[in-house]
């Protein structure tokens, strides 16, 4: 039997179909980060499984960030689309060392995404605006939560209108392991203003669709994050 025969034979699971039967009720009803699924009772009664059957898939597809469980709330989508690049879901705390390495990693890639997202279109870039704007809106707050959400949201959406999937997805899934610790850089780096900032100036550059310009201004903003957060760090954190 060939490569090809011997995947063919492989038969997916019945947990394995109804995860993939709710990723595609996302994909068909065309559900974005945000938006609210059915209750698990309706999804249930729409798949013919029992409650706690489709409870456990949702939760496979929340451990993978597809989707987030907020109780009491609902089921809300995560991520839209099929995901090839998974971030784990339980990495534990992490030490100022793993927090480096993972701007060491960003900067090799997120400069290079930046400057593909200057072929962007207007909708893309239209969007990249209004997160900008979102921000700008909260620096004027007290609370860093919600800036740090915004912050975020500008990276990934930078990667994804790169138009490189595979890499868009490694940002974001580095972004997903350690969102808790960006509220400790945002602490250390303490310029909220200069930040955004910086955040509008590489804006700018995609805007004028100015490849090299964009990824130099990534560049210089992740290596600004890097070296102040490794200056700032306790020597207890190093």
């Amino acid at each position: 039997m060939n490569f090809v025969r011997e995947m063919s034979a492989v038969r997916p699971s019945g947990s394995d179909l109804l995860t993939e039967q709710i990723v595609e009720l996302i994909e068909q009803d065309e559900l974005g980060p945000g938006d609210r699924l059915p209750t698990v009772q309706a999804l249930a009664a729409r798949f013919a499984v029992a409650a706690p059957t489709m409870r456990e898939a949702l939760r496979r597809l929340q451990a993978v960030g597809v989707v987030e469980i907020r109780h009491g709330s609902g089921v809300y989508v995560r991520h839209a689309g099929r995901r090839m690049v998974l971030p784990n879901p339980f990495p534990g705390p992490m030490a100022i060392e793993t927090i480096l390495a993972l701007l060491d990693a960003r900067l090799l890639i997120e400069p290079h995404l930046a400057g593909l997202a200057a072929h962007a279109d207007d909708a893309a870039i239209a969007e990249l605006t209004e997160l900008l704007d979102q921000a700008g809106r909260l620096l004027e707050g007290s609370q860093d939560e919600p800036l740090t959400a915004a912050n975020l949201g500008f990276h990934r959406c930078v990667a994804r209108c790169s138009g490189n999937p595979v890499l868009g997805q490694i940002i974001d899934s580095l972004l997903d392991l350690y969102e808790p610790e960006q509220m400790e850089i945002l602490r250390l780096y303490a310029d909220r203003v200069h930040d955004h900032d910086e955040h509008v100036a590489i804006l700018q550059a995609i805007q004028a669709h100015d490849p090299a310009l964009a990824s130099e201004r990534m560049q210089r903003h992740l290596e600004g994050v890097r070296t102040v957060v490794s200056a700032r760090a306790s020597p207890s954190e190093q």
